[in-house]
């Protein structure tokens, strides 16, 4: 049997009592973490996600020593590994992202099952990749759309900010934002395009764009990323975050077709840039050289794979797990088959891009 990380979550009666009142609250509770080679750290801990916090398997989110870890449940997807495969994914196209491991994990001493442990998106995410990264903002709702409505309707927002939580930054790092969002929807021709070029790296916007699209994750283009302004390149960048919903499932493990996402994708600021045609042109180079190198069966299954074995004899035992274990054993090949479709229509469609 393949091994996997253990960790051991201790929270006392009380901060226990605090945790599972309120499964919404925002506030972290004292715990302690512990390792397989044993010893304490103290930790603090608290409930993560949106909908998933009413299941019955939960995620947490973890601050260890000033680092984040995320510990992802996984409740939905019937794979376990679409989040890591993502990830590791955006990593080959040249995207920095989240490192990932799947883990064992106790609490009080009772077993939870398998979980998916997640680098946090923070200050030490960049430090270790040598990234001077400025104010950071995360998109929490669909109301991060770079668009001057809300994501769910043509009402006005009451704040161009609305769907962002700032992490990292000044109040002047949000008017900046603010502003950013202001002039990619009321500048118009050479002035937008000189504006963009001046305020976003493009290569890295239209590298994240590939990913979200080949993997198929609707949800990821008005939520479910991190941006953050470079320190001395002082452009905007992208992070994706939160891929679940993709390789052909959404977000609730729903089978959602490989068509689901078109290969402009969505949001506002992606069809500003998409509006000039040397952004198309790059893009289609981008798109074309990742279905020739990174974006096929030979390069994703045996990783996919690999994955799906390391955890399948501890999700034999995970009886927290919502889907079948037959669910679980045809999921390489689901995943498989949504590649060779995907590849298919992304080929289609790029003869009209």
């Amino acid at each position: 049997m393949a091994e996997l990380p253990v960790r051991h979550i201790v929270i006392g009666t009380e901060a226990l009592r605090t945790l599972q009142n309120n499964v919404w609250s925002e506030r972290y509770v004292q715990a302690w973490l512990a390792g397989s080679g044993g010893g304490r750290v103290p930790v603090r801990i608290r409930y993560r996600g949106g909908h998933t916090r009413e299941y019955p398997k939960k995620s947490y989110e973890v601050v260890r020593g000033g680092r984040t870890y995320h510990y992802n449940a996984e409740y939905d997807d019937p794979s376990m590994i679409r989040n890591a495969l993502s990830f590791q994914f955006f990593r080959w196209i040249g995207v920095p992202s989240p490192r990932t491991k799947h883990c064992l994990l106790y609490l009080n001493g009772e077993s939870l099952g398998v979980y998916l442990e997640i680098e946090g998106v923070e200050d030490a995410f960049f430090r270790k990749r040598g990234i001077g990264a400025g104010p950071l903002f995360y998109a929490v709702n669909d109301d991060a759309n770079f668009s001057l409505v809300k994501g769910d309707s043509n009402r006005r927002k009451a704040s161009l900010l609305a769907g962002y939580q700032q992490m990292k930054g000044t109040v002047k790092d949000r008017e900046r934002l603010r502003l950013f969002i202001s002039r990619i929807n009321t500048l118009r021709s050479k002035q937008l395009g000189m504006y963009i070029r001046q305020q976003l790296d493009v290569d890295n916007y239209l590298r994240w764009l590939a990913g979200a699209v080949l993997t198929g994750n609707y949800d990821g283009f008005d939520q479910n990323y991190a941006i953050y302004r470079h320190k001395t390149k002082l452009k905007y960048r992208m992070i994706p975050w939160d891929y679940e919903g993709t390789w052909g499932r959404n977000c609730y493990g729903k089978p959602c077709g490989s068509d689901l996402v078109r290969i402009q994708g969505y949001n506002k600021l992606t069809s500003k840039v998409l509006a000039f045609k040397v952004a198309r042109s790059r893009y289609k180079t981008l798109l074309m050289q990742f279905l020739g190198t990174s974006f096929t069966v030979e390069r994703i299954v045996p990783v996919a794979e690999r994955m799906h074995e390391s955890i399948r004899p501890h999700i034999i035992r995970d009886g927290a797990r919502k889907w079948s274990v037959s669910d679980f054993d045809g999921e390489t090949r689901f995943i498989r088959n949504y590649i060779q479709e995907r590849r298919q229509l992304v080929q289609e469609a790029l003869r009209n891009l």
